[in-house]
């Protein structure tokens, strides 16, 4: 006798059709409908093209600035020279700067950040609710508010118009840390963390051996953030440094301050030079990137 035959009419197996037409429903909703398509396209379009429109203008004369070009043209070359040649910009020597202070501020956040979320996450101390509660508030308060306490220290420190002003506040964030702990905790299991106690590991061989390859993925998104924002920071580094040391922001606002009219196409072409670094990064951590930003997102 079959197994079809033994079973009740209610519980009988459903034939391979049926079971394949229960799982539709379910299944169309993880595919993309033509308005997703449609969305995605128009969020490429309006964040390509004003890369796109700087590299245009970039190569044509002043004119095409007031106008709609349709093609690039073919002044490039002697636009950048012209805006490298600026000596007042110091361009190469903010290219460099913004070089240092953004992968000393992305290597340091990264470090202490998920250090101190695996401590948050999965070590028990005295006082860690509260502590990461005054991590939290950190975030609420508005960058602003602290510029004029914050300057007041670097002129204490004697601090002014170097690179340290620009890095050393900024070597801890509070993002990092609240990112990080969020995913130690669900990405580090208890059971592991303890396997590697009875093996003889000590807290910072966890940390380094056990704990930072499980939140690669993470820390590779919170490098991009981070060097993203720290390159493209233009008010403290325009408050604190002096034209003897700039950043790329702080040359392109020179570049944009002319003594008589501003030279849109060199402010462009800088604008597109100093957008270059970013792609590269980009491009180089791209997989990683969306790897770690895929894997939290199926992490339960």
């Amino acid at each position: 006798m079959s197994t079809a035959q033994t079973l009740p009419r209610s519980v009988a197996p459903l034939p391979p059709t049926q079971r394949r037409r229960r799982r539709t429903p379910g299944a169309r909703l993880w595919q993309a409908s033509p308005l997703t398509y449609l969305a995605l396209i128009i969020g490429c379009v309006l964040s390509i093209f004003p890369i796109i429109w700087s590299f245009i203008i970039a190569s044509r004369d002043n004119s095409a600035v007031y106008e709609m070009p349709s093609t690039p043209g073919d002044q490039l070359f002697t636009n950048l020279d012209r805006m490298l040649a600026n000596e007042d910009a110091a361009f190469v020597y903010g290219l460099v700067n913004s070089a240092v202070v953004s992968s000393v501020v992305t290597i340091s956040v990264i470090f202490f950040s998920s250090l101190a979320g695996f401590a948050f996450a999965k070590l028990r101390f005295r006082g860690s609710n509260a502590l990461l509660l005054v991590i939290i508030l950190t975030m609420m308060v508005p960058t602003q508010l602290g510029v004029i306490p914050l300057y007041l220290m670097m002129v204490d420190l004697g601090w002014t118009g170097t690179l340290q002003a620009v890095i050393v506040p900024f070597l801890v964030q509070g993002f990092g840390v609240f990112m990080m702990r969020q995913y130690a905790m669900s990405a580090i299991s208890d059971e592991l963390i303890e396997a590697a106690r009875l093996d003889g590991c000590s807290t910072w061989r966890i940390y380094w051996n056990v704990v930072l390859p499980v939140l690669r993925p993470a820390a590779a998104v919170l490098g991009l953030l981070t060097f993203m924002q720290t390159w493209n920071e233009f008010l403290w580094p325009f408050i604190v440094l002096t034209p003897d040391t700039p950043t790329v922001q702080y040359s392109l606002k020179i570049l944009s301050s002319g003594p008589y009219q501003t030279d849109y196409v060199a402010l462009f072409a800088g604008t597109a030079l100093a957008t270059l670094p970013l792609l590269v990064v980009f491009i180089i951590f791209g997989r990683q990137i969306i790897g770690g930003i895929m894997e939290g997102a199926v992490k339960s």
